[in-house]
């Protein structure tokens, strides 16, 4: 009898405590944003460098419809140009790279097309040069974006001291992150580490197997469960544990069925989440609509 009312006053206290930690971890839990990788334009790539009108047109019609989607930001993953160093196709991707809204930050990789199939001091020092960076991290929100130059870990046998540094790099990086207690993270690059499994054959396009075991170990020890890559003109997609590998169709040249386009990512509590859209059929607006219909 004596208990009944304290027990009453019990269950009121313990339901608005219940509230107000229910209120809190709903503000505290970050909206899902979106963001865009692009791959190979390639300026030069369809007439074997005699001009650049095609890729042009279609990487000004990108930056036309980004400034009207407003993604948190863009990655463009590598082969900016077809070939090494030219001045007129470097200048034409920035060029029209400038037309994206200043609000949106444009982060550019080195491809093998960049800095060469075999990158030398002197081929990174160009590209230092004319882009800035060929790795580095970025931040948007509470996710970290970690830039790799991939063709340093597929071929790093002319720059094997800049080869080196990224790799350690790397490892300071992912500890920082780590200690920092970083939840959402990618890593972005040119070269994918593989195109569907984890052990398959070494090939143009992906990472030698002795190499990419290392790198997939030591992302694995971090916890980094997503990398988006291009190189391939194609998309494809796999996995290796918990991590993902995706590889990005070109915003410039295809060669495979599927036409060029873009990637939408989107990051939430949950992970990331990415469609590929052809130029033809790109999202009039970035939402959450555009996950929950089948891929």
């Amino acid at each position: 009898m004596y208990g009944r009312p304290c027990d009453a006053v019990g269950m009121v206290i313990a339901r608005i405590v219940f509230g107000l930690m229910l209120t809190a971890s709903t503000l505290g839990a970050a909206e899902p944003f979106f963001f865009v990788q692009m791959s190979d334009p390639q300026f030069g790539m369809c007439t074997k460098n005699r001009e650049f009108s095609q890729e042009t047109a279609n990487f000004e019609f990108a930056m036309a419809n980004l400034n009207r989607m407003r993604p948190a930001f863009v990655v463009v993953t590598g082969d900016l140009v077809n070939e090494v160093g030219n001045k007129s196709q470097i200048d034409e991707y920035h060029r029209v790279a400038a037309k994206l809204d200043r609000g949106i930050p444009l982060y550019s990789v080195a491809g093998n097309h960049d800095v060469g199939n075999e990158p030398t001091p002197e081929s990174l020092a160009r590209y230092r040069e004319r882009f800035g960076r060929d790795y580095y991290t970025f931040k948007s929100g509470e996710f970290l974006g970690i830039v790799l130059n991939s063709s340093l870990i597929q071929h790093p046998e002319k720059a094997t001291e800049d080869a080196a540094k990224q790799e350690l790099w790397l490892k300071a990086e992912l500890e920082r992150a780590r200690s920092a207690g970083v939840r959402q993270m990618a890593v972005f690059q040119h070269i994918p580490f593989f195109l569907e499994k984890a052990d398959e054959a070494d090939q143009y396009f992906n990472i030698p197997l002795a190499t990419r075991k290392r790198f997939l170990e030591l992302f694995a020890a971090y916890g980094m469960n997503y990398i988006f890559a291009g190189h391939y003109h194609r998309n494809s997609y796999g996995e290796a544990g918990a991590l993902k590998m995706v590889t990005t169709g070109p915003v410039g040249m295809p060669l495979g069925k599927e036409t060029s386009g873009m990637r939408v990512g989107r990051v939430s509590e949950s992970g990331i989440d990415s469609r590929y859209y052809g130029l033809g059929n790109v999202p009039s607006q970035l939402d959450n609509a555009l996950f929950a219909k089948p891929k």
